[in-house]
């Protein structure tokens, strides 16, 4: 094949691919079509040009044009900082405040567990003896209950917590598909370590100290998990009662908006690490280190109530069904 007769034959094709791909955000439905078509004719070219392996530069040149073309048809991805962005100030919040009744009835009840057994705890004494002997129990309420933020680096300790966090939310979330009763396990358990904790430092008065350790990276720990433990029983309970839709389209009509819900609960476990790791056990000012925790608690649901509500009332729903097409249409 003479590449020079080649290139002069269908260089006004290729110009006029590369002239319809800078133009791509104004072509009309006649143009889209005409993009499309010089595509695909100009990708063959580029695939008899190579097999030649005569002349590199014209691959190169062909190969770039082709490139920006596929770019064009299919649908360039948008910046992934623009996507993070997306996510963070739409669809994250969005999918919160559209759940939220499941999450915070989980909190609710969760709290209630919680304050029923610390009291239980603290107002029997055969129900603190059945946790331990006295010896043990005093060592934990005098020393390792307040020893435990900071036995380790700051730095260190925030990691584990993060790690261990994420977890626990993962697994309130993911488990919640069998039927809710794994994350109703998680729940439990949870609440009856907290309460049990509670009962055991108010019952040796303490409850000052347990208070003032908990609350700056428990509000928005515990809130986290909570989020988490709701969306993983509406998944369930999406199971057992789908509605007018086929079991298995509402399940991954809801599984998909799960996942957003999972990936944004990492960054907020990673911000109530960090409390936990730098300032529950090292911010020796109590109110400090209490008002830092309900400022990072209060931006939590704001971010929900505000942001969150005004992205879900624009019809963001977090599924990815709701995005738009992505292949050209003529129209």
């Amino acid at each position: 094949m003479d590449l020079d007769v080649f290139a002069a034959a269908h260089r006004p094709e290729w110009d006029r691919l590369d002239t319809l791909v800078r133009r791509r955000r104004r072509l009309n439905g006649t143009e889209v079509d005409e993009l499309v078509e010089l595509y695909q004719r100009v990708s063959t070219h580029l695939s008899m040009v190579r097999s030649s392996g005569q002349d590199p530069a014209l691959v190169g040149y062909l190969s770039g044009v082709v490139a920006r073309a596929r770019s064009a048809v299919t649908g360039a991805h948008e910046s992934s900082w623009r996507d993070a962005g997306r996510f963070l100030t739409q669809t994250f919040p969005a999918v919160l405040y559209r759940l939220r009744w499941w999450w915070i009835a989980a909190g609710l009840g969760t709290v209630a567990f919680s304050a029923a057994i610390a009291a239980w705890v603290a107002a029997d004494p055969r129900v603190r003896a059945a946790i331990g002997p006295p010896e043990q129990i005093r060592a934990y309420v005098e020393n390792d209950f307040a020893n435990y933020y900071v036995e380790h680096p700051g730095a260190s300790f925030a990691a584990q917590v993060w790690t261990n966090n994420a977890w626990a939310a993962t697994q309130a979330l993911i488990f919640g598909v069998f039927l809710c009763l794994p994350t109703l396990y998680v729940l439990v358990l949870n609440g009856a370590n907290l309460g049990v904790a509670g009962g055991l430092m108010f019952a040796h008065g303490k409850g000052d100290v347990f208070l003032g350790l908990i609350i700056p990276h428990g509000l928005l720990e515990l809130t986290a998990v909570f989020v988490a433990a709701g969306v993983g029983i509406k998944l369930g309970w999406t199971l057992i009662a789908p509605g007018p839709r086929p079991r298995l389209r509402a399940l991954g009509e809801e599984a998909r908006p799960a996942i957003a819900v999972a990936l944004g609960l990492v960054l907020v476990l990673f911000i109530s690490g960090l409390i936990e790791g730098l300032v529950t056990g090292w911010v020796h000012i109590t109110w400090l280190r209490i008002a830092i925790g309900v400022v990072a608690e209060l931006l939590f649901l704001a971010y929900v109530f505000i942001v969150g509500r005004a992205a879900h009332n624009r019809g963001v729903s977090g599924d990815i069904a709701a995005a738009p097409q992505t292949a050209p249409v003529a129209g």
